[in-house]
């Protein structure tokens, strides 16, 4: 069976993972990891190639997957990248996905690739467990917990501020609160009131740390609707204390079927390593996009769109025969 071509976009901790994921998988081979710098040395030593190369591997490469930040680098590099490759990323500002697949859709139907946004474990899996559970459960209410782990994404948001050398944010979720989704009593909670922040920033000589702290507390979309409190701390305590990249979640749906009879369904993950978890997602979609590509299909999806042994290497035969 010939192998799913798969090159790596960025290579931070994502990257990294994603390198992993895809070493582990039989039916895909790493191509090339392409970065803004030069030089870059590999887990695995594949070939480090400067991305303003990477055009000349585009009839080497099936799915490109996309490592960088929500932030500012996959509005931009995703619009660019579509226009040669089929790609996968993780883009993970709930608020902005749909003017981000509209965007991405225009441009994958002009090029005639195919590429899937927002893929991880929320978005992505945790999504299709709302979806799920909401249509198990039609008179039910939707509760989602984070953490506490380290969100990548906002880490990466925190460290884009002026003045911050190094930074990582905890999400926590409150006790009070997920106890009280459990019990199945479907109470009315607001943002604040499910989940605070905690955030560690190494600021450069001379910053002014309040007002990173202000920055920090205000950002929409990332901290303005949080209780958020922010530590600084040096180089080493982050590098001795901070290093790990835990996490984990829960999604539940609380709903009846009749009056008197209740019923809770939930997804819950822990996770030693938040970073080489999401890479193994993206990589099982972009086995499922490699898919969908050879069967002539185009534009932006989501997890949505993709059936689900798309993401199984198992054959259909295969699965039914082991997991059904």
């Amino acid at each position: 069976m010939k192998k799913i071509k798969v090159g790596i976009l960025g290579y931070g901790n994502l990257g990294r993972g994603v390198e992993l994921a895809v070493n582990n998988s039989a039916d895909m081979e790493l191509v090339g990891v392409f970065t803004r710098r030069d030089g870059v040395q590999t887990v695995s030593g594949i070939k480090s190639v400067n991305v303003k190369d990477i055009l000349n591997y585009k009839d080497k490469i099936d799915v490109l997957i996309m490592c960088g930040g929500s932030a500012t680098d996959l509005p931009v590099q995703g619009l660019e990248m579509l226009e040669n490759f089929n790609t996968v990323d993780s883009f993970d500002t709930h608020a902005k996905i749909p003017e981000y697949f509209n965007a991405m859709d225009k441009v994958a139907k002009k090029s005639g690739k195919l590429g899937i946004i927002s893929v991880g474990w929320d978005p992505g899996i945790f999504s299709v467990s709302r979806m799920l559970f909401g249509a198990i459960l039609p008179n039910g209410t939707d509760y989602t917990f984070w953490g506490e782990g380290v969100s990548q994404g906002h880490s990466d948001a925190i460290r884009r501020i002026d003045g911050v050398k190094n930074a990582i944010q905890y999400t926590v979720p409150i006790k009070e609160a997920l106890g009280l989704v459990r019990a199945g009593t479907n109470p009315t909670l607001t943002t604040r009131e499910k989940h605070s922040r905690l955030c560690y920033v190494v600021a450069d000589n001379g910053a002014d740390k309040n007002a990173i702290k202000q920055e920090i507390i205000n950002m929409p979309n990332y901290f303005a609707d949080y209780d958020t409190e922010v530590n600084f701390i040096t180089e080493d305590e982050l590098k001795l204390n901070h290093s790990t990249m835990p996490h984990g979640g829960f999604v539940i749906r609380s709903g009846e079927t009749s009056k008197g009879n209740n019923h809770v369904l939930e997804l819950s993950i822990k996770l030693d390593s938040n970073p080489q978890f999401t890479s193994s997602v993206l990589a099982a979609y972009a086995r499922a996009i490699a898919k969908l590509s050879c069967e002539g299909k185009t534009g932006a999806v989501t997890v949505f769109d993709v059936p689900i042994s798309y993401l199984s290497p198992l054959s259909g035969e295969e699965l039914r025969s082991t997991l059904l």
